[in-house]
C-alpha cells in the first residue's frame, strides 16, 4: 500500500530511524509539508501519515484512494475525523508515548515559576550574588510544592501520571474528567467539578484534547475563579486558553504566572501576547520530544498500521473499526 509521511522531520530529525515502519511497508517521506502542497503529495496515498499537517474535509474529498489515517501524537485536532469517518477511514493517533517526557516538562515548569532556577544561575554568572554579600541570594519567591493543590484538567495517560509526580511531592490533587475514570489509591486525591478544581488550586495544569467543548477552556470567566497567584501550565493545546484573556489577567496579576510549551500559532508570532506579560515561561514545543519518547511513539504508529493490515485497527478516534 503506498504510504506517504506528510511531516517527518520532528519525529525523526536525524536519530529516530523510520526502520519499524519501512519493515512493514515502502514509505514516501516528506519532512515538512506545506498547505498548498498537501494535495499533490497525497493524492495516491492509500496510507497517510501526519504529526501538525492539517487533513481537512476539502483535502480528504480529494484523496479517493485513501484508506488509513495514522497521526504522529496522541492530539488529533489536525484530522477531520468525522470527515473521514465518513468514508471509513479509520484515524488512529499515538498514546501513551510520553508518559514520562510530558509530565516530567509539566514539573520543570512548575520549578520554573516556582524556583526560577534559570534567572538566578545567571544572576550568579552577572555577579548579583557576590555584589550582595550575603552567603545566600534570591531575587524572587521561592515557593515550594509539599501542601499545594494541584488542579489538573483532563485525566487520560498524562494526567493521570502528573497526578503520579505531585503524589510523590505531598501535594494535594484535584482533578476534573467529564468522563468516569478509575480512581487513583492514594489519599490525597479527588474528582471535582471544573469550578471547583479552578477554585481550590494553587497550580492548575491542562491535559485535555482539543475539541470545540474545550477550546478556550481558560478564559475571563474561568480565569476569575482562580486564585490571583495561581499558575497556568499548558503542555497540550495552545487554543484551550483564551490568550489574550490570559495576557490580559496576567498584565493585571489577577494570575500569578504562566507556563506554556505550546501557543494556538506555532511558531509563536513576533507580537504574541506572552512575550512580553510578567511571569511567563515558554518552550517551544518540546515537552514530547525526549529521545525515549519519540522512539515510543515510532513503535506506536508502526503497531497501528500492523493493526489495520491485519485487519483489527487498533487507537482509532473517529470509530471506524472495520469490525
Amino acid at each position: 500500500m503506498k504510504t506517504v509521511i506528510l511531516d517527518g522531520v520532528t519525529l525523526n530529525p536525524g536519530d529516530n530511524p523510520w526502520t519499524p515502519i519501512e519493515d512493514l511497508l515502502p514509505v514516501t517521506l516528506y519532512e515538512k509539508t506545506e498547505d498548498e502542497d498537501i494535495i499533490q503529495r497525497s493524492k495516491d496515498a492509500e496510507i497517510l501519515l501526519t504529526n501538525k499537517t492539517p487533513l481537512t474535509k476539502e483535502t480528504l474529498e480529494q484523496l479517493p484512494n485513501l484508506k488509513y489515517i495514522g497521526v504522529l501524537a496522541t492530539g488529533y485536532d489536525v484530522v477531520d475525523i468525522k470527515a473521514a469517518a465518513e468514508r471509513d477511514i479509520p484515524v488512529t493517533n499515538t498514546p501513551g508515548y510520553a508518559n514520562n517526557a510530558v509530565p516530567e516538562h509539566v514539573f520543570a515548569l512548575i520549578f520554573e515559576c516556582y524556583r526560577q532556577v534559570s534567572l538566578h544561575s545567571q544572576q550568579v554568572k552577572d555577579g548579583e550574588w557576590g555584589k550582595n554579600g550575603q552567603f545566600c541570594f534570591w531575587s524572587t519567591s521561592q515557593r515550594e510544592l509539599g501542601g499545594k493543590t494541584i488542579g489538573i484538567i483532563g485525566f487520560g495517560n498524562t494526567g493521570n501520571n502528573v497526578a503520579r509526580i505531585a503524589n510523590g511531592f505531598g501535594m494535594n490533587i484535584l482533578a476534573y474528567a467529564p468522563r468516569p475514570k478509575p480512581m487513583p489509591s492514594y489519599d490525597n486525591f479527588a474528582y471535582a467539578p471544573l469550578k471547583e478544581v479552578l477554585e481550590k488550586s494553587d497550580i492548575i495544569t491542562l491535559h485535555c484534547p482539543l475539541t470545540e467543548e474545550t477550546k478556550h477552556i481558560i478564559n475571563e470567566e474561568t480565569l476569575a475563579l482562580m486564585k490571583p497567584d495561581a499558575i497556568i501550565i499548558n503542555t497540550a493545546r495552545g487554543p484551550l486558553l483564551d490568550e489574550p484573556a490570559v495576557a490580559k489577567a496576567l498584565n493585571s496579576g489577577k494570575l500569578g504566572g504562566l507556563a506554556v510549551d505550546v501557543v494556538s500559532e506555532e511558531p509563536i508570532a513576533k507580537d504574541h501576547p506572552f512575550l512580553s506579560t510578567p511571569n511567563t515561561f515558554i518552550t517551544p514545543h518540546l515537552a514530547w520530544a525526549t529521545v525515549e519518547a519519540r522512539t515510543a511513539l515510532m513503535q506506536i504508529a508502526a503497531d497501528n498500521i500492523q493493526a489495520f493490515l491485519d485487519g483489527t485497527p487498533q487507537n482509532v478516534v473517529n470509530g471506524v473499526t472495520g469490525k
